[in-house]
């Protein structure tokens, strides 16, 4: 018998007799398994190993302290037979089949009535997996199976509206998804787990777009991407998207770029959602202002050349800033202010041959890297065209980047106070 006959299903045990009869490791993980049912569990065996021991002492099943009896079955409605002795085991697993009692067989496999499957339960999902007899095998898919599911890859979108869902609990709510700076693989697992859950996605053009791509069908869309001077919608119409598609009964996932706390509004996108009833949840992302440096091999702190860093979108917010190259300055969205951002640091006393790296399209097979100084810069971007979304980082940090110019290399080993790290 491989399996073929069988006809899966799963039995709500909660309040019905159950008996289970041995009562060692394999006893015991079966007893745990039914009481977690709510199953009324009796354990019968002369003797008890440890699990079993405290499963009663604990008062959670009881255990008649014999050897098994006919009577035993009596108004019993699941049997389990696990006493490690195949004559004991083939009676129990006889005499429940003319009660008309289910029994699983620990012993038999292939003579046994019914099969307990590998299971597991990932949210109110179950998943249970019998393979052919092959309990480890069965484990090993059950376990590939969770770790699917907790991964986003296999679709959890519910197709009855709060099926699964606790009692009250409102179907339609909102997540905040941090989709970091645009390759699919730097996506969280959480954010992933929620965006195979969705009914409806409001995506960044910034966002990991490649994701879209796996969506389950039937998913929604719902283009909401701001570009310089063209934003396909508002703030507000953001804000109002996410609220009348949560309170229709949708699971709806915002896909930000970066990080939805980091210059991404996600904290106004939370406000007025939880303003007008709705739930949100907000899952960070992996942010671009320190991601887009590293992709360039720039680390915004580096021991020896920069201890803090600051992140910042315009140019009136620079003169507050330390006018040092051993502070990192991180300028998103700064390519358009370029020349006069360039010139409100060297007002701020930042010296002309500071290193500037502007990093375009981060992460992506169009990833380029501009370096120059604070000098410089600015008619570097020019004559190459650079363009958003680009990354720019001010600093000594720089130095360290692997697209650096040899001279900035050979002043990085040579800068006064500089160490090298060695492992």
């Amino acid at each position: 018998m491989s399996g073929r006959d069988l006809f899966p299903t799963s039995l709500r045990l909660l309040g019905k007799p159950v008996l289970v009869v041995g009562a060692g490791r394999v006893a015991a993980r079966r007893a745990q398994a039914l009481l977690d049912a709510g199953a009324a569990v009796t354990v019968v065996a002369p003797e008890a190993g440890d699990g079993v021991a405290r499963l009663a002492d604990a008062g959670l099943l009881t255990w008649v302290r014999r050897e098994y009896a006919t009577e035993d079955l009596d108004g019993v409605w699941f049997a389990q037979t696990a006493t490690g002795v195949p004559a004991v085991d083939a009676r129990v697993a006889a005499e429940a089949e003319e009660h008309r009692v289910w029994c699983v067989n620990a012993s038999d496999h292939e003579a046994s009535a019914a099969w307990t499957p590998a299971s597991a339960r990932v949210d109110d999902v179950t998943i249970a997996v019998n393979a052919g007899g092959d309990p480890r095998r069965a484990k090993a898919l059950k376990d590939a199976i969770v770790l699917a599911l907790k991964t986003g890859r296999l679709p959890l979108r519910r197709h009855r509206r709060g099926a699964g869902l606790p009692a009250g609990q409102a179907a339609g709510r909102v997540a905040l998804v941090g989709g970091g700076p645009g390759d699919v693989g730097l996506i969280t697992v959480r954010g992933r787990q929620l965006l195979a859950e969705a009914d409806v996605v409001v995506a960044d053009r910034l966002g990991p777009r490649g994701l879209l791509e796996e969506l389950a069908e039937g998913v929604r869309v719902i283009e909401v991407g701001k570009a310089p001077g063209a934003h396909i919608a508002t703030q507000e119409e953001i804000n109002r998207i996410l609220v009348d598609e949560a309170q229709a009964g949708n699971v709806v996932v915002r896909l930000k770029g970066g990080d939805p706390y980091v210059l991404g509004r996600g904290g106004e996108e939370a406000e007025f959602c939880r303003e007008h009833g709705v739930d949100v949840e907000v899952v960070p992302g992996v942010t671009s202002a320190i991601s887009v440096p590293a992709a360039a091999g720039i680390p915004v702190t580096h021991r020896g050349l920069a201890t803090g860093f600051s992140v910042v979108t315009g140019h009136d917010e620079l003169a507050e800033l330390p006018a040092r190259p051993d502070h990192t300055i991180v300028l998103l969205m700064g390519v358009r202010r370029l020349w006069h951002s360039v010139k409100q640091l060297r007002r701020n006393g930042l010296p002309a041959e500071t290193p500037v790296a502007i990093v375009e399209n981060g992460w992506t097979p169009e990833q380029r890297v501009t370096i120059g100084t604070l000098g410089t810069i600015a008619e570097q971007a020019a004559a190459v065209g650079v363009a958003n979304p680009a990354v720019i980082v001010i600093g000594d940090v720089v130095r360290v980047s692997p697209f650096a110019p040899a001279n900035f290399r050979e002043q990085l080993f040579t800068r006064p106070g500089h160490h090298t790290q060695t492992n």
